[in-house]
């Protein structure tokens, strides 16, 4: 049994959201919970929330085998590029710079220890 969730257009890079998940793959809900909530990126709040509606979806998936929590593990936590904003700074003697704001898609996968 699987359930994922699905975040989508972050306003944060891949790179930095890649550095967090790589923690919390491969561990059971409940450590990656604790490594989430105890995290000091800003984007940890983020991960949480897609990662509990994971487990929502894996609890309410299936009425006729009902999952613990506890059984769950993180089995792939992936983070997609999403779209760039494309913004103009000012620079000098009349020139511009392009920014590229950059957005990502998070994908977190759970189920069970059988898996």
């Amino acid at each position: 049994m699987e359930a994922r969730a699905v975040l989508k257009q972050i306003g944060v890079p891949a790179t930095k959201v890649r550095q967090l998940i790589d923690l919390i793959r491969g561990k059971p809900v409940e450590e990656a919970l604790t490594i989430l909530r105890f995290s000091p990126r800003p984007v940890a709040k983020l991960v949480e929330k897609t990662l509990r509606s994971a487990i929502s979806n894996g609890i309410n998936q299936d009425e006729e085998n009902p999952v613990d929590a506890e059984d769950l593990v993180v089995t792939r936590v992936y983070a997609d590029e999403g779209r760039d904003l494309k913004r103009i700074r000012p620079r000098a003697r009349g020139a511009a710079d392009r920014i590229k704001k950059r957005h990502c898609h998070l994908t977190v996968v759970v189920g069970d220890e059988t898996d």
